[in-house]
């Protein structure tokens, strides 16, 4: 999942893949288990057969919810059928009879699952809802049929031990090494009985992941803020009350809803003037999964961080961190610390001096009170104001969000890759809110097929994130169908969506991991589109950020909703000089939410249940992060990436691929910027590979040498000597 410049900016989520979920291409790699009865699963089930859509996309318009719980069992019977056929072939193994029939397996339950994750995201009710619970522990169980059956297992490391002899083309030799590699991560050099243990603790982790993500989403919506005082939203636009009443409306209650983001900080702190208001937001945002009710995550993720420092000691690792990043960029959890803890005192410290301004705001004003989280955004917004004469309202109105769309994000594309882009009305989708859009490629083939999903719904899983529906494969004849999912919000009926410079940016950034899996060109799906570590696939879409703010790019798209006039530019270069503004407590909320992670997956082996509020407090005191008014961008109780995702022991990626966005984007700014030649060569040496080489590797022959955190220091406004261009 997936996530900005500013760290506040895009709920990534690239991904966001629940842990139940995951995109066509990837399910070899993520997915599995149980034979399960598919008994009413036939012809007249959508998923029977590959859709006759263009590029397969799914047929929405035919799905019904009671289609997908069959289909996914069905899937599911049908690819352990193709595996254990693999397993039993009598042949000596080869690379086709072994490898590549594991790539041709699974094709029914690809096509269900990608539906299902797509849908149960961004649009799930209960009846889905109910469904994942059930199938929550048969699909891990699924994945631990292939991952750990001896047979198989025997034939994939015959063919690794003799790669060497056997004149496999590179992307072929990538593919034994690196299956191989992830049959012996998932534990398949386990005795049988450890495997029989390692099956037990992976299906009550995935049933209780699933838990997680079942009572985040209704606590989410439960902590909204209602009103039915009108003053109590001072300081909010009229626009922006209409969406508050008409979400009221919607839930059938009196007066004003203000639902909450995933986010600790709430998007609507920066504009109300009423504090107590802003108190009350931030208490139910903070509070929303520890009230003592059916939601409260407490119990569930004590007993999940319990069960994967259960599986780390069986597999051999110090730690669930330790396991999880063997086979990330950091390799251990000592190199992605040790690159964290660098950047805190600098982080802590800008953040210091940006409350000291925020804070003399507030005496200047005889406010009477020390600054508490809920103060930051409404008081740091007068100090940005003051020190840069900008104010929300006037940037707003500049930022329609299909205009950004097109003639932004779109023309972003177009500039340096030369795609154009067609909507298509003749597609089905999953909800009404969703639009779909064709790419074609500079020579004018047919590339993609785009599905973007920007509105906030209460239910859609908090964040941002990309997926695919179908993903790219030589071998398999299929090109991308891709899409992003967001939450910004809704305008009122017959308003215009003007969205916030940060949703810009969170635009850009969700279609960078787009273009990732658009632009794949590999023979294997395994190896496919966004299939790379966690630590380098928020790369793409962080690197993609920066068009947002590039002259060029931006002059096409700030235009104004009502006159087209473009920003002026007095204005413009407002905005611009002011991207580093606050950014020590961007740096400061995003590295305790990173490290606070990093601590729970490196409990050692035999600790006994936490406390999770006591564990929060006691990591953050280790990490020097306890600072009063930066809450972590997540705290632990309703951390959706770690906990319901798969950024277990990962979320420190996203610091370390701001690493690579900046460093990367800097090599662009060091051979002549924006240009065709370089954004082709980008694509060609990166964006088209997938996973079908060493990351570190493909990185460095691209850039020319290893990334460090210069450029990133720079664009992060943490380190005052400029880069010369």
């Amino acid at each position: 999942m997936m996530h900005s410049t500013s760290p506040r900016t895009a709920t990534t989520i690239l991904f966001f893949l629940s842990s139940l979920i995951t995109a066509g291409t990837l399910a070899l790699a993520s997915i599995s288990p149980a034979l399960a009865a598919a008994s009413d699963f036939g012809p007249a089930n959508p998923f029977y057969a590959p859709s006759t859509l263009p590029f397969q996309a799914p047929p929405f318009d035919k799905l019904k919810d009671e289609d997908f719980q069959p289909a996914i069992e069905a899937g599911m019977a049908q690819q352990q059928a193709e595996i254990q056929a693999i397993a039993d072939n009598p042949d000596t193994p080869t690379f086709d009879n072994t490898f590549v029939a594991m790539e041709r397996s699974g094709l029914l339950f690809d096509r269900v699952m990608a539906a299902f994750g797509g849908v149960t995201g961004a649009n799930t009710n209960d009846t889905l809802q109910k469904v994942k619970t059930i199938e929550a522990p048969k699909l891990a169980a699924h994945q631990d049929f292939i991952y750990l059956n001896t047979k198989l297992f025997a034939r994939v490391a015959a063919i690794y031990k003799q790669r060497a002899t056997l004149k496999l083309d590179p992307e072929s030799l990538r593919l034994v090494e690196y299956v191989y590699d992830k049959f012996v991560h998932a534990g398949a050099n386990l005795s049988e009985a450890d495997k029989t243990e390692l099956k037990k603790i992976n299906e009550e982790a995935s049933s209780l992941s699933n838990t997680f993500t079942t009572k985040l989403l209704a606590a989410t919506r439960e902590g909204a803020f209602v009103t039915t005082d009108k003053t109590a939203l001072a300081g909010l636009s009229e626009a922006r009350i209409a969406a508050a009443a008409q979400a009221a409306k919607s839930r059938k209650v009196e007066g004003f809803v203000i639902p909450l983001q995933n986010t600790t900080q709430q998007p609507d702190l920066v504009s109300l003037r009423d504090r107590a208001t802003r108190q009350a937001i931030f208490e139910h945002s903070w509070n929303r999964t520890e009230r003592g009710d059916a939601n409260d995550t407490r119990d569930t993720i004590a007993r999940l961080a319990q069960l994967r420092a259960q599986k780390a000691k069986l597999l051999g690792f110090p730690s669930f961190a330790a396991w999880k990043l063997e086979d990330q960029m950091a390799k251990t959890p000592a190199a992605a610390l040790q690159f964290m803890d660098a950047i805190v005192p600098t982080a802590t410290a800008k953040a210091a001096r940006e409350a000291k301004d925020i804070q003399s705001v507030i005496n200047a004003q005889k406010g009477g009170f020390q600054v508490q989280p809920y103060d930051w955004d409404f008081y740091s917004e007068q100090v940005r104001k003051a020190r840069y004469d900008l104010d929300e309202s006037q940037v707003k109105p500049y930022f329609e969000l299909n205009n950004v769309l097109e003639n932004g994000v779109f023309y972003a594309a177009n500039q340096l890759y030369g795609l154009t882009f067609k909507e298509r009305h003749d597609l089905p989708v999953y909800q009404p809110d969703v639009r779909v859009f064709e790419v074609f490629d500079a020579n004018g083939k047919h590339l993609a097929l785009f599905y973007c999903d920007y509105f906030k719904r209460d239910n859609k899983n908090g964040g941002a994130w990309m997926s695919s529906f179908v993903g790219q494969s030589r071998l398999l004849g299929t090109q991308p169908v891709v899409y992003n999912v967001a939450n910004l919000p809704k305008p009122a009926e017959g308003e215009p969506a003007l969205i916030s410079f940060d949703g810009v940016v969170t635009m850009f950034h969700e279609f960078g991991h787009a273009l990732h899996g658009m632009f794949s060109d590999a023979e294997y799906p395994t190896l496919s589109g966004t299939a790379t570590a966690r630590d380098f696939v928020e790369f793409p879409s962080q690197f993609n950020e920066h068009w947002a703010r590039y002259p060029l790019i931006f002059k096409h798209y700030a235009k104004h909703y009502k006159t087209r006039a473009p920003m002026p530019e007095e204005l413009a270069a407002r905005l611009l000089k002011a991207a580093t503004f606050n950014k020590g407590y961007d740096m400061t909320e995003l590295l305790a939410a990173a490290e606070l992670d990093m601590q729970w997956h490196s409990l050692p082996l035999d600790a006994p249940l936490q406390k999770p509020d006591q564990f929060e407090q006691q990591a953050l005191d280790k990490t020097h992060l306890n600072v009063s008014y930066v809450p972590p961008r997540y705290r632990t109780s309703y951390f959706s990436h770690i906990w319901g995702g798969g950024y277990s022991a990962g979320y420190y990626a996203y610091i370390w691929t701001e690493m690579l966005a900046d460093d990367g984007y800097q090599w662009f700014v060091e051979h002549g910027e924006l240009s065709r030649a370089n954004g082709d060569r980008f694509r060609q040496m990166v964006l088209s590979r997938g996973n079908t080489e060493d990351l570190a590797k493909m990185y460095e022959a691209w850039r020319g040498a290893p990334p460090n955190t210069k450029a990133m220091l720079k664009y992060r406004g943490l380190e005052e000597s400029p880069l010369a261009k």
